[in-house]
Order: C-alpha cells, then sequence, then structure tokens
C-alpha cells in the first residue's frame, strides 16, 4: 500500500466519507503548494492541544483559561439543571444550541446503538449516563425533572431511544423523572444536525 492509499484509508474513517471522495481529498492536498499541507498538519496538532472533552456532558470544547475539565454550558450557572437532553453527538449539540430554543444541560452519548449489536455498551456511554442520573451528587444536574431524547428520526436513531429508555427506565421512575422524545416537528429520516432553528423549536416544543 503506497502513501495515496495509506492516506485515503485515513479519510475513509472521516464520517459520511466514501473511497471515491477520500481519493478526491489526497490529490486536492497533492495539487497544493507545500506550506497547505505544513499549515494542516500544525492546526490538526494545535486542534488536539487545545480542545478538551468536557467531564460531564462529554462535549469537545476548546479550553481557553489554562485547564478546565467542564465545557462552558456545565460550567454556566444559569444552565437549566432540571432538564437533560441526550443527543448522539457534538453536531447534534450544536445545532441545537444555535436554534435558542433550549437551556438545559445536554449529554453526549457518542453515537446510535446498531439495531444489530451484541456489545452495545461499548458503543454508546449508557453506563456514563446513567451514572450520572443516578448520582447522589445534586450539584451535578440539580432536582433533574426531565430527560430529552434527542436522535435523529430514522430506524437506528428511533431504536436508539428505545434502548437508551429501557436502560433508563428504573432509574427514572425512582428518581421520578419524566423521559420524553423530540416531537414529530422532524420529519422520518431528518438528521438532527441539519435541522433548522423552527424545526427543532417545534420539536422540542411538541416532544412526547
Amino acid at each position: 500500500m503506497d502513501i495515496i492509499d495509506k492516506l485515503s484509508e485515513v479519510f475513509k474513517e472521516f464520517p459520511g466519507i466514501g473511497e471515491r471522495q477520500a481519493k478526491r481529498f489526497v490529490y486536492f492536498l497533492m495539487s497544493k503548494n507545500g506550506s497547505y499541507a505544513e499549515n494542516l498538519s500544525l492546526l490538526i496538532s494545535d486542534l488536539k492541544k487545545e480542545v478538551a472533552q468536557c467531564g460531564e456532558c462529554f462535549r469537545f470544547f476548546i479550553v481557553k483559561n489554562g485547564k478546565n475539565n467542564l465545557c462552558d454550558i456545565c460550567a454556566n450557572t444559569n444552565t437549566d439543571t432540571s432538564t437533560l437532553m441526550v443527543v448522539e453527538k457534538d453536531s447534534d449539540l450544536e445545532s441545537v444550541k444555535k436554534s435558542r430554543v433550549y437551556n438545559g444541560k445536554y449529554f453526549v452519548l457518542g453515537g446510535l446503538v446498531p439495531i444489530v449489536e451484541k456489545t452495545t455498551k461499548s458503543r454508546v456511554r449508557i453506563e456514563e449516563l446513567k451514572k450520572k442520573i443516578g448520582s447522589p451528587q445534586k450539584k451535578v444536574f440539580g432536582e433533574l425533572c426531565e430527560i430529552i431524547l434527542a436522535f435523529s428520526l430514522n430506524p437506528q436513531g428511533n431504536h436508539t431511544d428505545e434502548y437508551v429508555r429501557e436502560q433508563l427506565n428504573d432509574l427514572a421512575q425512582k428518581n421520578n423523572i419524566k423521559i420524553s422524545s423530540l416531537g414529530r416537528g422532524l420529519s422520518t429520516g431528518t438528521e438532527l444536525e441539519y435541522s433548522d432553528n423552527e424545526t427543532l423549536k417545534n420539536a422540542l416544543k411538541n416532544r412526547q
């Protein structure tokens, strides 16, 4: 395997990128001058240095003032602690945040649950989520009243919704916490990441 194939394999690991697109990325890099590739390499290196993962919600964030293990949402005392929204990935969280219709806590599950999968717990952060909800430390979520499951409306998203509900059911009942899902303001098959503000607003308003 030569350098072109090796780099193509790296790009194929990016979400939604197939073999043909991966090769296009490689040839694009080859067409640019040396300084472009060097700058790209430095930016990737700096990304790992300047970005951290929140210790509470598992969201990636830019570290601004030295070492900090909490993102701006979890560290903000004005964040509503009565609701917790569970999303698949960071880009979904950012879409909801930009809509300005939700001011509660978040939790990034880290993926969707495959419909046929025997190692589900190694694919998503379900144990971490259960630990947070069942934690006696009220300062983490305050008086949590509702968990909103915000997954894309496709078969895998629906399956993930059902799986998380099943996993959280006992904890939710024990702590008198409501579990809801986004309403049908979202069309079936819609990726949450690409939903507009008005659609997200209706989905949150009509959650069930």
